[in-house]
């Protein structure tokens, strides 16, 4: 029997347990990723060579955005959970598992801003900048680390928005035609 897209009911159990995970995810997004924050954005050491800071990299105040933006959307979904009850689940889809991609990038920026630090780049004459600046290599290490956890925060929240989309749908039916011709 084909559903052609209708809402099939859903237990009250899931949907329960999965709002509260879903809270929660949320709310674990935003002391993270403020800390995240707030570790690069405090990090700063003077070398004899000279001052380095977060704003002097890229690739850092591109991790300092996304989390910024994590934690403000991670903020919104709880407050809207609150007062209205649910939001549209194709728009958390869709957001979630944009907000999942742009974790990953920003996380691999830093990454390879950190391996370059650390291993440096002889082709561009590049030396090991960890090496002068080991503090400012160590809050990246952490700020990158709290970045991974809210990382799979949204992987997690990604994978509950869909189940939330899909599960309202019954796979396509297959007439035992079609499954005939498929087997031959």
């Amino acid at each position: 029997m084909r559903n052609n897209g209708e809402n099939k009911p859903t237990s009250t159990y899931h949907i329960h347990s999965l709002g509260f995970l879903d809270v929660c995810l949320n709310l674990t997004v935003i002391p993270l990723s403020v800390a995240s924050i707030w570790v690069i954005v405090t990090n700063k050491q003077d070398s004899v060579y000279g001052s380095l800071q977060f704003s002097n990299l890229t690739g850092l105040k591109y991790l300092v955005s996304i989390n910024a933006i994590c934690a403000a959307y991670a903020l919104i979904v709880i407050v809207f959970s609150w007062l209205r009850g649910s939001i549209n689940s194709w728009i958390l889809f869709v957001t979630d598992q944009v907000l999942a991609y742009l974790m990953v990038t920003s996380g691999c920026a830093v990454a390879e801003l950190l391996y370059s630090s650390y291993k440096g780049d002889r082709e561009v004459s590049w030396s090991e900048a960890c090496t002068s600046y080991g503090k400012f290599c160590s809050k990246m290490k952490v700020s990158l680390a709290l970045h991974v956890v809210v990382l799979v925060c949204f992987l997690v929240l990604s994978l509950i928005s869909a189940y939330r989309v899909l599960s309202r749908y019954e796979a396509p039916c297959v007439s035992s035609k079609e499954e005939e011709e498929q087997g031959s």
